[in-house]
Parts: structure tokens; C-alpha cells; sequence
């Protein structure tokens, strides 16, 4: 016999969690999440941990503006008691050539009318003084916003777990969804390896494997998987306060409180695009070159991690969230790389949507539609 739920969310990273944690606060019971594998075990337990303010699309830029304000309440939120590591270090982003130039500071200008003051832009002496040890060869300049920074996703995500479960929610990892029904227009039937469950209310969180889910109800989503990886040397000294990317060479680094340097490299023209998360030795000796020019004085340092993870990319490098045509069947995917910094605010709007029709911030931009309507909205500022 079917279990009857007022909603089921499917995926266990970050934005899951989020939007099974809203639904439960907004008043919703018998609400349940599907898992495959284990909490953090796709894209939120492989991220680089970055939280920026710094977009270069209206509707990026007001998502984290509020994803930010949560992050530095969630602990007292969720009463969490354990720390979610939120920082703020700081992004700095390179500029090597005058169209990055303009773009950063069209992004900066932005920032600054949507009331993100502390977005500037620098000089390299002012690089200098920030960051010492970097090599400001061919840079002419960077972006750079202060309030910027870092959470922890394992932390973050098992904080809105937690809350959810005492409020009521049910999370069911290792529970593989197999199919979705329609029963009748705005109700579900999802049969599972653990159970049927039948919900007017299903919300497709599963990252780059969203896709073959909506396929079982004949939406298309134009989502696929791009492999990118990651690894982590041994601790130094502390040196480098801050998040530094390179568009240019598709690079980002920063260091973690216990000295160790996380780096990471996007290489699309390169990378995979399946579901392969093994990391590879090609990509690192090559990845190696790269950070040695941007960190001459890390070229002695012992590599003690390496690690790949997915992407969920989309045509604009935009996510696609909200309805769709089948009544009761909700989006949150497609975040082609940021999408562990937006699960906080992108949660609440998702249950703010499914209860009462609407979210305080609109969110009709991300809207599945655009891409048949080809109103893309290309976001600049991704790696």
C-alpha cells in the first residue's frame, strides 16, 4: 500500500535539505526525502565551499545577497550546535585583459545598484598588498568583495537535515527513486527502492541526474553532467586570506584555516561529460602548472587529495527552478557549479512557492521555458 505524503523532495545536497527544511517550517507534514546514496554524497560533498556575492546577473546577485544573510544566522536558525565554518575571507577575481576590465567592473556597478556596496575594484599594487605572495604577471586588475567567503557543506547541509527531522520531515538515504506516475493531474505516484509513496507535491533536487527523473513525466531539461575536480595540498603557513579565480585560466584556490591550499581548475572544452567522478592523473599534472604560476612559492608542496565531482550545467550556466507543465512537479537544478552558496535562500523561495504560490524574490527568470523561448541569460562569472 502507497504512503500518503503532502510532498516529497528528491536529492540530499544542500538544496534538498533546504526546501524539505522550508516546507516542514511552512507548516507541511508527512513530507519526505529520497536520497540514493547518502546526505552529501553528490555535488554539496565535492564543492569548493565558496560563497560570493559576486554575479554578474540581477538574479544571481539578489539570491546570494539574502543566501548571505542566512548563512550568518543559520546556526541560531536551525539551532545548530555545531559551527557551519561560515567565514568571510573575501573573493578576488584577476583580470589579465580589458574586456575582463569591463566586465568586472559592469558586474561591480550592478552589485552596487542592487546594494552590494562592498564590491570594488583594484589595482595590482592593492592585489599586492592583499595577497603578497601572488604573481601578478599580465593581472592588470580584480574584482573584489570582502564580505565574501566560506561554509562548510557537510556542516550547512546536516544543519537543515537535522532541523527538518525535528520538525517532523522523514529523510530516507540509500533510497533510490525508480519512477514517477501520474496518477491523476497534481498527484504522484514515486515508487522507490524502500516504498510507494503517493504526493501532490514533488520537487526534482537530484543535480545532474534531475534529468532522467523529469524524463519519467516527459518534461525535458536541458541538464548535463560536466565532471571537475579538486585537490588539496599540504598545510603551510597561513598566506592567502582569500578566494582568488582565475577566468582566464579557469582556476580558483584558497586556503583553509589549517593551512592546507584547495585548488580547482574548469576545464569544459576537456572535461567529461557523464557521470564519471574518478579523478584523473592528466588533469593534475596539468592543473599543477597552473597554480605553480599563480603560487610560485607552493611548487614544493605534496599533494594529499584529489577528488572529482559533477557539475548539473545547463546551455547559460544558469539553474532552472520553479513550475512546470505537469501541476505539482517543481525544478531546482541545472546550478552549473554555484549552486551550494544559493541552497539557503533558493529553499525558502522553493516553499514559499509550492504553499503559497509565489516567492518573495522572483524567481521567473530560471524559469524551464526560456530555453524554447531562447531567453537565456548567460551568467559571466563562472569556473
Amino acid at each position: 500500500m502507497a504512503i500518503t505524503a503532502e510532498a516529497v523532495v528528491i536529492g540530499g545536497g544542500i538544496h534538498g535539505v533546504s526546501v524539505l527544511y522550508n516546507l516542514a517550517k511552512k507548516g507541511l507534514k508527512n513530507i519526505f526525502l529520497f536520497e540514493k546514496e547518502y546526505l552529501t554524497s553528490g555535488a554539496t560533498g565535492r564543492c569548493a565551499a565558496g560563497v560570493r556575492h559576486q554575479f554578474g546577473t540581477k538574479i544571481n546577485c539578489l539570491l546570494m545577497k539574502e543566501s548571505m544573510k542566512l548563512l550568518e544566522n543559520l546556526e541560531e536558525e536551525l539551532n545548530f550546535d555545531r559551527s557551519i565554518e561560515f567565514t568571510r575571507g573575501g573573493y578576488l577575481m584577476l583580470a589579465y585583459n580589458e574586456s575582463q576590465v569591463k566586465q568586472f567592473n559592469e558586474n561591480i556597478k550592478l552589485q552596487h545598484e542592487l546594494g552590494i556596496k562592498e564590491s570594488v575594484f583594484l589595482s595590482p599594487q592593492e592585489i599586492k598588498e592583499i595577497v603578497p605572495d601572488l604573481n601578478l604577471e599580465g593581472v592588470i586588475g580584480a574584482s573584489y568583495n570582502p564580505k565574501d567567503g566560506h561554509a562548510n557543506p557537510f556542516m550547512v547541509t546536516f544543519a537543515y537535515a537535522e532541523a527538518a527531522r525535528r520538525m517532523g520531515a522523514s529523510i530516507i538515504t540509500h533510497n533510490r527513486v525508480l519512477d514517477i506516475e501520474i496518477i491523476r493531474p497534481g498527484l504522484f505516484k514515486v515508487i522507490t527502492e524502500k516504498g510507494v509513496y503517493e504526493t501532490p507535491v514533488v520537487v526534482n533536487c537530484a543535480g545532474a541526474w534531475g534529468k532522467e527523473l523529469a524524463k519519467k513525466l516527459s518534461i525535458d531539461i536541458p541538464v548535463y553532467p560536466e565532471r571537475h575536480q579538486i585537490f588539496v595540498t599540504e598545510p603551510i603557513e597561513y598566506f592567502l586570506p582569500c578566494m582568488v579565480i582565475s577566468f582566464l585560466h579557469g582556476t580558483y584556490f584558497k586556503q583553509s584555516p589549517n593551512g592546507t591550499i584547495l585548488m580547482g581548475v574548469g576545464d569544459p572544452e576537456h572535461e567529461v561529460k557523464d557521470f564519471n567522478v574518478n579523478s584523473s592523473w592528466d588533469f593534475l599534472e596539468n592543473a599543477v602548472k597552473k597554480f605553480v604560476f599563480h603560487l610560485p612559492k607552493i611548487k614544493n608542496l605534496r599533494i594529499v587529495r584529489h577528488w572529482a565531482g559533477l557539475y548539473d550545467m545547463t546551455p547559460d550556466q544558469q539553474a532552472i527552478i520553479g513550475k512546470t507543465d505537469v501541476e505539482g512537479f517543481y525544478l531546482d537544478l541545472g546550478w552549473s557549479g554555484h549552486g551550494f552558496q544559493m541552497g539557503p535562500i533558493v529553499g525558502l523561495l522553493l516553499a514559499e512557492l509550492v504553499v503559497e504560490g509565489k516567492s518573495h524574490i522572483d524567481i521567473d527568470v530560471l524559469n524551464l521555458k526560456r530555453f524554447e523561448k531562447g531567453e537565456l541569460i548567460f551568467e559571466p562569472a563562472c569556473v
